[in-house]
């Protein structure tokens, strides 16, 4: 079984940052990768970034580009999404999810386990 739990969510005021940290246990990771996406209410799960463990190759949303950095720490089964410049419209609930597909996948079908998310707030 496998457990992801997100952390370092808050309220920020607009052009600040804030590092989301993502735990991951259970089972090895190192043959995955790992994706975080965001939802705020009434509207579909939105793919921000993912990883992959072993490559360490990145992919992002166009909407986070040059703005969020996702990073990996294999030694201790961690992500990382470091976000500057935050903007209220990036308000949401972030998640970290990881699948055992190759490749880096912004569908949330591709992804089978998911953290409990954490509260991002971007005040204007």
């Amino acid at each position: 079984q496998v457990q992801l739990v997100e952390s370092g969510g808050g309220l920020v005021q607009t052009g600040g940052s804030l590092r989301l940290s993502c735990a991951a246990s259970g089972r090895a990771f190192r043959d995955v990768a790992m994706g975080w996406f965001r939802q705020t209410p009434g509207k579909e799960r939105q793919f921000v970034a993912a990883i992959g463990w072993s490559t360490g190759s990145t992919y992002y949303a166009d909407s986070v580009k040059g703005r969020f950095t996702i990073s990996s720490d294999n030694a201790k089964n961690a992500v990382y999404l470091q976000m500057n410049s935050l903007q209220p419209e990036d308000t949401a609930v972030y998640y970290c999810a990881s699948t055992r597909i190759r490749g880096l996948s912004s569908s949330v079908a591709a992804y089978d386990y998911w953290g409990q998310g954490t509260q991002v707030t971007v005040s204007s």
